[in-house]
């Protein structure tokens, strides 16, 4: 995926690209304070770390804004410990965004059931991200959106609560919005795979398709993405 051009976006973007950066750099300095990490606090209290296992048990649910994630692994293979999966559920999508049509022979959820999966956080074993990624629908067991309607969705993630941690959930609320940009990108070539992988198996059902999981990935360095963004919001004063 081509790198994201920061300095063509509009300057309310940027700004609030940057206070979302604030707000990572503070959720991690409050957790390191206390030695823990965005992961550690996940795994806390729940027994063995088990793979494909979710973590917390019952996900994390925010009812005002209908945003949901869990945290899990099963990528052991690319280096990382873990990720995080970011949702956002039907009663937060508004009317007119649905589903993609669907013709296959699986059970879909629609309706109230509704949900889209956004991002995928790829973690290490410090707790810092170092990869996003999307996937099939059939990984997450999604409705699945359209790349257009799913970053349009984007800005209404946010967990507002502090079950199970606070830190953790303003960190991943805040993560969405500061890779807004590359979040989009990726859910675009999402599409793209998809499709091409359909033209190229017609007779299989492209999104139960099990040899296609991982759909769109890049590698990310927190660091110096913030000052990118410091950057090109300076560029623009």
């Amino acid at each position: 995926m081509p790198a994201v051009d920061l300095s063509s976006l509009p300057s309310v973007q940027l700004i609030a690209m940057s206070a979302a950066a604030d707000e990572v750099i503070e959720t991690l300095r409050v957790l390191g304070k206390a030695q823990l990490n965005t992961v550690g606090r996940m795994l806390e209290h729940q027994g063995p770390f088990v793979e494909e296992s979710h973590y917390p048990a019952d996900d994390v649910f925010d009812a005002d804004t209908a945003s949901q994630y869990y945290y899990h692994a099963h990528r052991s293979d690319s280096g990382e410990h873990g990720h995080f999966h970011t949702f956002l559920r039907a009663a937060g999508i508004p009317s007119g965004i649905d589903p993609v049509p669907y013709s296959g022979a699986e059970p879909v959820p629609t309706g109230a059931d509704a949900i889209c999966h956004l991002v995928a956080i790829s973690m290490d074993r410090d707790g810092l991200p170092v990869g996003l990624f999307t996937t099939n629908r059939w990984v997450t067991a999604e409705s699945f959106y359209a790349a257009p309607d799913a970053i349009a969705l984007l800005e209404r993630f946010a967990i507002d609560h502090a079950k199970p941690c606070w830190a953790t959930n303003r960190w991943l609320s805040a993560m969405v919005r500061l890779f807004q940009p590359q979040i989009a990108a990726l859910l675009l070539e999402r599409d793209a795979k998809i499709a091409a992988w359909q033209s190229a198996h017609p007779d299989r059902d492209v999104y139960e398709d099990r040899e296609l999981e991982v759909t769109s990935e890049i590698t990310i360095d927190l660091d110096a993405h913030i000052a990118a963004v410091d950057e090109a919001l300076a560029a623009q004063v």
